[in-house]
């Protein structure tokens, strides 16, 4: 039986912490940010944490 592959474009978009949470990156940051306040834009940038009803579907592409 061979591996299970893990999805290669969910790993370069979710990040496993310490605790076992998965973080996720803000969507929104990429362009149109002229018509964007300074202060959403600063947040956007911060790390977000996947919501608990798609943990199971994220930890699934993972392969966790």
């Amino acid at each position: 039986m061979p591996k299970v592959k893990t999805k290669s474009s969910a790993k370069k978009r979710f990040k496993l912490t310490g605790s076992g949470k998965i973080r996720r990156k803000h969507a929104y940051k990429s362009h149109i940010l002229t018509k964007k306040a300074t202060k959403r834009k600063r947040n956007l940038t911060k790390m977000g944490e996947v919501h608990q009803s798609d943990e199971g579907r994220v930890k699934d592409m993972l392969r966790i």
